[in-house]
């Protein structure tokens, strides 16, 4: 709580570090030579050890913690021993929540009205965070607390990515973030996950045959690292911020986990609402006499579904519980550690259950794979296909997600799911918050409502610091959220959120002292081929949430008046916070020449050394739908070449360049599905040599096939037929890499570890379009290196 006692000017950071003596004596041993002890920076008195744990995509209705059927221990303890809220809201996506749980601004003030892929020159949509906004870690830091954070950070610029920076928007560059161990991006391969300490890439130690999960390994990290401060500075707090992207796609988890699930989803996602929304009832965490919301025409009925395919239906959601259980378990795992150093009841909790609804992106059917949808290529994903591999979903060999269906009921009993912000599926997330030292009241609900903006202030308030007026010589714009801390001992208390916008992808809506106007402009699951629908043309709805708790009765036609209000109001706040112009285009964002963002690379070429690794699609040439070629500068061993030359991608999707059994070879991988090969017909012979691949793009539209050329030294030496392609994206997580394949490996010709070139690969070019045209099949190194050089 506040600190009267606490005499600091801590509203300017950093504070001044030393101070002006008096009297300056020329003798030490003078006796009137005095000097203060050098003070070490610290919050104030009784400032609480704070950790913020954040699921991703999780509904309201998926933890048992709220009524959800999975099983959430660790989450249901701390509620016993805390506060439930029922009303607690999120943005509906991933970056924009974070960017505004991290800075208690809303997500277009800070520059996060999307994903960071998709970031435009708009300011409410840059995804660069004004430096007029001192991330809360930052500010705690200049406050004298220890931060550290753990697992996914989606809220760097997608052209600051890359190994040379800059760090600025890094958790352990400008985020204020001392240690960071996690990664860079929407989500991650929890069994070869892309993993930075720091800023610096780290390998991990065991595959996944090995034991190595991703949830495991940053609970072990917050653990050591938690442990190591109290040891070294027990009098400093510390901020951890635990965000392990579980249980975000893919669906990754031990088979034992998803097993103890077996048969508990037969009766399919209809009947699971009706069983979750009366055990919700049950737990008090939704009024008795609210309604269930109906399921709407776009979500198909789970008696609807084609008989052969609810097998791996149920065996999806099967998976996805055993995932969020695992997680829990583990977040139990750090919680007990806070236990056994005694500081639990000193160490302020949020568990916030989702950063957004349930994710309905994995399409009618669910996928084994989530970027085939992601590259119009779900229709590769039959029936007959997932069932083949109905025992591999969650394993090593998945990249899976489940079904729409599954997730609407995730989000009971509200209407929609992540990405929708009009309704509450898509932003409603349980929460609870556990501090025995700073609230008195033990198992109680609080139905209070908020927004993620308001835990930086809660915080803040907490600690007894001040919102800082400037950082770093910068005038800071104010906080938008409001603290909590005021309903913590007070039940009754009235509400001090009275007004909250939404927005997203078009999506609107408004809350405004318990009245809800909310218009749902685009389908989460339709991500290639969305007709534009014009803004004007959506259809408003109108709820008196103060009796209509989950907003089932639409009011609109009988209140015309009302809505029009709460449209005005939505307008007005829109403004207010950068919401405009609203944005609701896909492919000109996903390009950034039409969106108006940086881009790393620039020009037709890139020149690549070996070393360079997990390079983000955003920092490599982008050779989809075009022609394109790869020359590589390689030495031979005597015993003949063996391993990855480059490569991009995972076992998701991507292509590498290799030598197998002597011979240079190159696979294509679609979508993890189809494997295409070209290899050549004579070994690479031992010493300096150029090899290089040559892809002429048939075109006529994206995702098209094309002709595969092999040469050695600027000989042809083998070709084949690639008959199709991936249009937009390999991979989320894993990167480019030169001389090897770290993370799950593209081709199946090698493993995910040793797969390194044997010999020396001196560099390597790609080259785009025209660039890639080249009779003699040769390029000069120091030509090379020129123009690469001309492009600076």
């Amino acid at each position: 709580m506040m600190n009267s006692q606490d005499k600091k000017h801590r509203s300017h950071l950093p504070m001044p570090n030393t101070k002006r003596s008096g009297l300056i004596t020329y003798d030490a041993r003078n006796p009137d030579t005095k000097f203060p002890p050098i003070e070490q920076l610290r919050p104030p008195v009784g400032a609480p050890n704070v950790m913020i744990i954040l699921i991703d995509d999780a509904g309201f209705g998926s933890s048992s913690a709220f009524g959800g059927p999975c099983q959430t221990p660790s989450a249901e303890k701390l509620g016993l021993g805390g506060l439930v809220y029922n009303r607690f809201h999120s943005t509906a996506l991933c970056s924009p929540t974070r960017q505004a749980l991290l800075t208690g601004r809303n997500h277009h003030s800070a520059g996060m009205g999307g994903i960071t892929e998709t970031a435009t020159g708009a300011p409410g949509y840059s995804s660069v965070l004004p430096n007029t906004m001192s991330p809360l870690a930052q500010t705690l830091k200049l406050n004298g607390y220890s931060t550290a954070q753990f697992g996914k950070c989606h809220e760097v610029p997608v052209w600051q990515t890359s190994p040379i920076g800059p760090f600025d928007a890094w958790p352990s560059g400008g985020g204020g973030f001392e240690y960071f161990y996690g990664f860079i991006g929407g989500e991650a391969n929890q069994w070869y996950p892309t993993l930075y300490e720091g800023t610096t890439p780290v390998e991990q130690k065991k595959t996944p045959e090995e034991g190595y999960h991703l949830m495991e390994d940053i609970t072990e990290k917050a653990i050591s690292w938690i442990a190591q401060q109290k040891a070294l500075a027990p009098d400093k707090p510390f901020f951890t911020y635990f965000a392990p992207g579980a249980t975000h796609a893919p669906h990754h988890v031990p088979k034992e986990w998803a097993d103890k699930y077996k048969g508990k989803f037969d009766q399919g996602w209809d009947k699971l609402r009706e069983e979750t929304f009366a055990r919700q009832k049950d737990l008090g965490v939704i009024p008795a006499d609210c309604q269930l919301t109906a399921r709407h025409q776009e979500i198909p009925a789970w008696d609807d579904m084609p008989e052969d395919l609810k097998p791996i239906l149920r065996r999806q959601m099967e998976v996805y519980a055993g995932f969020m259980e695992y997680t829990d378990y583990h977040i139990g795992r750090l919680i007990d550690h806070l236990d056994k150093l005694e500081i639990l009841d000193d160490t302020l909790i949020y568990y916030i259950i989702g950063d957004n609804g349930a994710s309905a992106e994995g399409t009618i059917n669910g996928a084994y794979n989530e970027m085939a949808n992601f590259n119009g290529l779900a229709g590769l994903e039959t029936p007959e296909f997932l069932m083949e591999r109905i025992d591999k979903l969650g394993g090593p060999e998945s990249y899976n997600h489940y079904a729409v269906g599954w997730a609407h009921a995730m989000c009971t009993p509200y209407q929609w799911t992540k990405q929708v912000a009009s309704h509450f599926g898509g932003t409603r997330n349980g929460t609870v918050i556990h501090w025995p030292n700073g609230i008195k009241a033990k198992g109680e609900i609080r139905s209070q409502f908020h927004h993620v903006i308001d835990v930086a202030p809660t915080i803040l308030e907490a600690a007894g610091i001040p919102e800082p007026t400037s950082v770093n010589g910068i005038q800071q714009d104010p906080i938008e959220g409001v603290s909590m801390l005021y309903a913590f001992d007070d039940d009754a208390a009235a509400e001090r959120r009275e007004t909250q916008y939404f927005e997203m992808f078009g999506n609107r809506g408004i809350y405004h002292k318990g009245w809800t106007a909310v218009t749902k402009h685009g389908t989460p699951w339709i991500l290639m081929g969305r007709k534009p629908i014009a803004l004007d043309d959506d259809i408003w709805e109108l709820y008196d949430t103060n009796k209509d708790w989950t907003q089932a009765n639409d009011l609109s036609k009988e209140m015309p008046e009302k809505l029009h209000e709460l449209q005005r109001l939505w307008l007005i706040e829109a403004t207010r916070h950068k919401v405009l112009p609203i944005d609701d285009r896909v492919i000109e964002k996903m390009n950034p020449d039409t969106a108006g963002r940086p881009t790393l690379i620039k020009g037709t070429t890139q020149l690549l050394f070996r070393g360079m690794g997990r390079l983000s699609e955003n920092c490599v040439l982008n050779i989809k739908n075009k022609s394109h070629s790869v020359t590589a500068q390689i030495e031979v061993p005597e015993s003949g070449a063996k391993g990855v030359i480059i490569s991009q991608g995972a076992n998701i999707g991507g292509w590498s360049l290799y030598a197998h059994n002597g011979k240079l070879k190159y696979c294509y991988n679609v979508a993890g599905i189809n494997h295409y090969f070209v290899e050549s017909t004579a070994a690479l012979p031992s010493g300096l040599h150029q090899v290089r691949m040559e892809f002429k793009y048939d075109g006529g539209g994206l995702g098209k096939g094309g002709t595969v050329s092999l040469f050695m030294d600027g000989q042809k030496d083998g070709e084949g037929v690639i008959p199709m392609t991936q249009a937009m994206v390999f991979s989320a997580d894993d990167g480019c890499d030169v001389g090897e394949d770290s993370g799950a490996p593209v081709s199946p010709d090698y493993g995910s570890q040793g797969n390194d070139f044997n010999g020396e690969v001196r560099g390597v070019l790609i080259e785009i379009s025209e660039g890639s045209e080249n009779s003699e099949h040769m390029v000069s190194p120091e030509e090379a290196i020129r123009i690469a050089m001309a492009r600076q």
